[in-house]
């Protein structure tokens, strides 16, 4: 079976936590940087690409920053969001909105920042004009309906997603927008989710590129981007695939030569907004173990929970767990692998076959770069955990402080609990 190995050793673990308490999510800058230039060099042979990554994912300046120095954009779907991104200097075409049942005021900073701003519903024209004005270029948000599929199985059900529109809105909407000044257009469409196969941005290329030529034909809308979205996934599990990324880019082109360029339509600009596959690899959670429990099943408590990482517990996702300076032992005992949660799903791994686990061992859950802090809450009482870049020199930064209990009472006021006097 391949291996799937951490960036760190228990050395170099041990040495971060004496500075940083576990638990803590750790992102490796190094392998940040180099995917993001694989990116780059993939999609190279379009003259205007451009990846807009995708802040839900991983909301943190220092992570925004070393993307804007590669050349990244951000794909922003709140305002908070564009706030961030906005601090971090990205303003006018460097930044996407992205949003669905939107407020004013979100809408109203996108269009101060200069952002394209897609639109998720026709009805949402009319908004844009109310709340803010229509620029010179805006994004439409597509939905086919029915499945999605590579021909090998349903990859995804667009037509029970909530976002988009129908091919015949899209068309109205563009009308309706060059009527009110909008001189340039962009497609947008996401249709499956952490796809680890080659095909899936190829074929979802086919599909928009053909809508392209079809609505530009019909309304006379000028095309300037197309949008892939995200939907590139990861190999969570060490026997799964990894997309390649050369790969994906080279198909994407051939459909780009096949259905655009004999359209007359060579110039559209190619974007992506990859949240998953920029950051999760890159990125773990690192806990200790507090506790082993022998009952029915064989328990391992760490210091880290559902609070932490969430994905395992809301998706039943798996996590790759690596005991730091057991990597070469045998798999041979079974665990559950718990955090302290009052509630039973609160389970990084369950029967998972790990080394023989001690109390104080330091454990590696993989592939946490994206959606991992991100998703993090406060249920009972938990507070969310530091996050640290290991920088290329081997050294650690802390990008954001773990929070305290004065940080969980903040937005209370107290004061009609107390006496004064």
């Amino acid at each position: 079976m391949p291996q799937k190995l951490p960036f760190i050793t228990l050395e170099q673990a041990k040495a971060i936590a004496a500075d940083v308490p576990t638990p803590f999510h750790l992102y490796d800058e190094a392998a940040i940087r180099e995917n993001a230039r694989r990116v780059n060099a993939a999609f190279a042979w379009n003259k205007g690409f451009k990846e807009y990554f995708a802040v839900k994912a991983t909301p943190n300046p220092y992570i925004l920053q070393i993307l804007r120095e590669e050349g990244c954009g951000v794909d922003c779907s709140s305002y908070t969001e564009l706030l961030m991104s906005e601090a971090c200097g990205f303003t006018g075409s460097e930044i996407m909105f992205s949003s669905n049942d939107t407020p004013a005021q979100d809408m109203r900073k996108a269009y101060e920042l200069g952002a394209y701003i897609n639109l998720d519903d026709l009805t949402h024209v009319e908004f844009l004009r109310g709340v803010a004005g229509v620029p010179k270029t805006v994004c439409c948000r597509y939905n086919p309906g029915g499945t999605f599929d590579l021909g090998n199985g349903i990859m995804d059900n667009p037509g029970d997603a909530k976002y988009g529109m129908s091919e015949d809105q899209m068309a109205e909407a563009y009308t309706k927008l060059m009527a009110l000044g909008a001189e340039e257009f962009g497609i947008h469409a996401f249709l499956a989710s952490n796809t680890v196969t080659d095909e899936y941005y190829p074929k979802l290329a086919g599909i928009l590129f053909r809508l392209a030529v079809r609505l530009h034909q019909r309304t006379g809308a000028k095309i300037k981007f197309i949008n892939l979205s995200g939907g590139v996934g990861i190999a969570y599990r060490p026997d799964q695939r990894s997309n390649d990324i050369a790969k994906i880019g080279e198909g994407v082109r051939r459909q780009f030569e096949e259905i655009l360029v004999p359209a007359g339509m060579g110039d559209v600009a190619l974007f992506t907004e990859m949240g998953r596959y920029m950051l999760a690899p890159y990125g773990a959670l690192v806990t200790t173990v507090l506790h082993e429990k022998h009952i029915y099943k064989e328990y391992i408590g760490v210091d880290a929970c559902a609070a932490n990482l969430m994905r395992p517990a809301m998706y039943g996702a798996y996590h790759h767990i690596t005991v730091l300076g057991k990597e070469n032992e045998p798999c041979d005992h079974q665990y559950d692998v718990t955090g302290g949660l009052c509630e039973n799903n609160d389970k990084f791994a369950i029967d998972r076959m790990l080394p023989k686990i001690d109390i104080g061992d330091v454990l590696f859950i993989h592939d946490t770069g994206a959606h991992g802090f991100s998703m993090g809450y406060n249920y009972n009482g938990k507070l969310r955990s530091a996050e640290v870049l290991l920088k290329p020199d081997g050294t650690h930064q802390l990008i954001r402080r773990a929070e305290t209990p004065e940080d969980y009472f903040a937005t209370f006021d107290f004061s009609p609990f107390f006496r004064k006097g």
